[in-house]
C-alpha cells in the first residue's frame, strides 16, 4: 500500500471550508480511497483541549507567542498522533487548516516574523508538508459577513477587518509563490459553482496519480 496524500484546505473566515471538505470527501470516496477528515488546531483530544485554549474569548490579552506556541503544540499532537499514521497507511487526509493558517493568521495577521514560525514548523514537521493546498478566497468583508451570521464570534473572529485583510493578502501571496500546490478557489461564487470547482480539483489529482 503506497503513502496516502495530504491536502489541506485554507482560507479566512465564511469561505465554505466545511462544505468543501466533505465535497472533497465525497469525491475520493467514490473513486474507491479511504479518506480521514481532521482540522486544525484540534483532530485529537489532546489538540481540541488546545483548540477551546486557543479559541475562548477571553479578557486577559494573549501574547502572539503564547498563540503561536499553542498552534504548534496542537499541531505536533496532531501530526504524530493522526495525520502520519493515516498517511502511512495509504488513507488520504483532508484537512481544514495546517501550517499555512499560522503563516497567515500568526504571521501576517499577528506580525510574528517568518523565520520564528519556520523554526517551529521544521521542530514539528521536519519535511512534511501538504500534497495540495486548496486555498478558498473570498473578499473580507463577504467572508466575515458570513462568518458572524453563522455563529458567535471566537476570538479571532472579534478582530478587526485589516487583521484579516492581511491574512488575506498573506494567503494569496503564498499561493503565487508555489502556484504548483496551491489552488486558489474564488470562493465569492455560488455553492454550486464552488462545489464543482473543488470536485474538479480533487478529481484531476486522482486522475493524475492513477494514471
Amino acid at each position: 500500500m503506497g503513502r496516502g496524500r495530504f491536502i489541506t484546505f485554507e482560507g479566512g473566515e465564511g469561505v465554505g471550508k466545511t462544505t468543501q471538505i466533505q465535497i472533497a470527501r465525497d469525491t475520493l470516496e467514490r473513486a474507491g480511497i479511504e479518506v480521514v477528515v481532521t482540522r486544525e488546531p484540534g483532530g485529537t483530544p489532546m489538540a481540541e483541549a488546545i483548540r477551546e485554549l486557543l479559541l475562548a474569548p477571553r479578557d486577559e490579552p494573549v501574547h502572539q507567542l503564547t498563540e503561536l506556541l499553542l498552534m504548534f503544540a496542537a499541531r505536533a499532537q496532531h501530526v504524530h498522533g493522526k495525520i502520519i499514521p493515516a498517511l502511512e497507511a495509504g488513507q488520504w487526509v483532508l484537512c481544514d487548516r495546517f501550517t499555512d493558517a499560522t503563516y497567515a493568521y500568526q504571521g501576517g495577521g499577528r506580525g510574528v516574523p517568518r523565520q520564528r514560525i519556520e523554526l517551529l514548523e521544521q521542530l514539528v514537521q521536519g519535511d512534511m508538508r501538504p500534497d495540495h493546498v486548496i486555498l478558498l478566497d473570498a473578499p473580507v468583508a463577504t467572508g466575515m459577513a458570513r462568518a458572524r451570521a453563522r455563529s458567535v464570534p471566537d476570538r479571532f473572529e472579534q478582530e478587526q477587518l485589516a487583521f484579516f485583510q492581511r491574512i488575506r493578502d498573506c494567503y494569496l501571496q503564498r499561493a503565487q509563490n508555489d502556484p504548483l500546490r496551491y489552488h486558489v478557489v474564488d470562493a465569492s461564487r455560488s455553492l454550486d459553482e464552488v462545489s464543482q470547482q473543488i470536485a474538479d480539483l480533487v478529481g484531476d489529482v486522482v486522475r493524475n496519480l492513477t494514471g
